[in-house]
C-alpha cells in the first residue's frame, strides 16, 4: 500500500528535474556552438561544460564573473539566459 501511495508523488517530481523549453525551431536556424561561445563570454562566463539539453537549449556549467559556479541554460537563437542557477 506505502508503494501505491508513493508512486503518484514520484510521478509529480519528475518533471521539477527537467530544464527549460527553449524552442522547437531547426538547428540550423541556432547560434554554432563557438558563436554561443564567444556571446557567453561577453557575458563574463567562462565554461567547463556546454551542452545541448532535450527541450533545445544550450546549457553550461562554468563560472560567472565573480568566480561563483553556475549552470546556465541560454535560448539558441537569441542567446538571452532563459534559466541561471548558482551551484
Amino acid at each position: 500500500m506505502r508503494v501505491v501511495l508513493f508512486l503518484p508523488f514520484l510521478a509529480l517530481a519528475t518533471p521539477a528535474l527537467a530544464g527549460p523549453q527553449c524552442t522547437d525551431l531547426p538547428e540550423a536556424r541556432w547560434l554554432t556552438k563557438e558563436q554561443m561561445m564567444v556571446h557567453i563570454e561577453k557575458l563574463g562566463h567562462t565554461v567547463e561544460v556546454f551542452k545541448k539539453t532535450k527541450g533545445n537549449c544550450y546549457e553550461i556549467y562554468g563560472r560567472d564573473k565573480s568566480g561563483t559556479r553556475v549552470e546556465v541554460y541560454l535560448h539558441p537563437i537569441t542567446g538571452k539566459v532563459v534559466q541561471a542557477t548558482t551551484l
